[in-house]
C-alpha cells in the first residue's frame, strides 16, 4: 500500500497504521459474512450444525421452522461454504464444514452470544 499524507496530523502515526489495513475487497467479504449471519435464524442452524450432524426434518423441529424455510437457509449457508451434506439414501444429512472459516465463525458466535447474553 503507498505511503499516504493525512491532511491533518493528529501524532497518532495513523499512516503506519493505514499500511496493514486489508483492502477493500476483503472488507466486502467481511461484510458478506455478517449479512449471511445476520437473519437470525441462519445464525441458529449455523450454530446448531456446528454441534451436530442433521437432516432438515430434525432441524426444523429444533428451530421450530418449516422444512422449506430451512431448506432456504441451508442452500444459503452451503453456498457461503459453512456447512457440508451428504447423502444417506433417501435422507440428506447437514453439519458444518470442516475448515478454519466455520470453527473461527462459530466461536466468534459463541463469544458474542457472551456478549450480548451474559449471564
Amino acid at each position: 500500500m503507498p505511503d499516504i499524507q493525512l491532511p491533518h496530523d493528529h501524532s497518532q502515526q495513523m499512516e503506519k497504521q493505514f499500511g496493514h489495513m486489508p483492502a477493500a475487497e476483503e472488507f466486502q467479504a467481511i461484510s458478506d459474512i455478517f449479512k449471511l449471519l445476520s437473519d437470525s435464524s441462519r445464525s441458529r442452524i449455523f450454530w446448531l450444525l456446528c454441534h451436530c450432524e442433521e437432516c432438515v426434518i430434525n432441524i426444523s423441529a429444533m428451530v421450530n421452522m418449516s422444512s422449506p424455510a430451512v431448506s432456504h437457509h441451508l442452500k444459503q449457508l452451503k453456498a457461503s461454504g459453512l456447512i457440508v451434506s451428504r447423502r444417506e439414501g433417501k435422507e440428506v444429512y447437514y453439519k458444518a464444514a470442516d475448515t478454519e472459516q466455520a470453527q473461527l465463525l462459530h466461536v466468534t458466535i459463541e463469544m458474542l452470544a457472551k456478549i450480548a447474553c451474559p449471564s
